[in-house]
């Protein structure tokens, strides 16, 4: 009885630590589609509230295109692309490089997302992950959710790893 009861808390605690990351909601989506990013925030840094989510999009993902949150202040930053992508209505050389959202206030025992849609190109890898560098800053801190795995090292080794997508074949 009390084996079980340690053994469900230390699986609670491992549970706990890998929900107390900054994840995407779906973690495959195919190239060459439109995928909804839907970003998760578990927690403040520490006991204090978020009040602000940066995103920096990678190479392969376009078109980028957030959704406004009530009570929080949505920035872009927009620049050229390393290469032209096909749209709907032709070439695109430039467009959304970050996104932010600011000025709201999540605070460290709540939950909440932040969303955008955009194109991942037909030429990104199958079965390669791409990585969403995210930056979180709390009213007093601030968590950097940026650390891409070396080549043989986990995500899981990371302690502040980059929200990640797995690219599946096109469709």
């Amino acid at each position: 009885m009390i084996r079980s009861f340690v053994l469900g808390a230390a699986g609670a605690l491992l549970s706990t630590a890998c929900l107390a990351h900054i994840t995407l909601e779906t973690k495959r989506a195919p190239a060459g589609s439109t995928y909804k990013a839907v970003v998760r925030v578990p927690h403040g840094c520490g006991d204090s509230p978020t009040v602000a989510v940066r995103i920096k999009i990678p190479d392969g993902v376009f078109n980028v295109k957030p959704m406004p949150k009530p009570g929080w202040k949505l920035e872009t930053k927009r620049g050229k692309y390393p290469k032209p992508y096909k749209g709907e209505h032709g070439d695109l050389t430039e467009g959304v490089l970050e996104l932010s959202w600011s000025g709201g206030k999540l605070p460290d025992d709540q939950y909440d997302e932040f969303v955008f849609r955009a194109a991942l190109g037909s030429d990104l890898a199958a079965n390669k992950t791409i990585y969403f560098p995210i930056v979180q800053e709390c009213e007093k801190g601030v968590e950097r959710w940026i650390e891409i795995p070396a080549d043989g090292q986990k995500r899981d080794d990371l302690k502040f790893p980059a929200a990640d997508l797995t690219i599946t074949p096109a469709k």
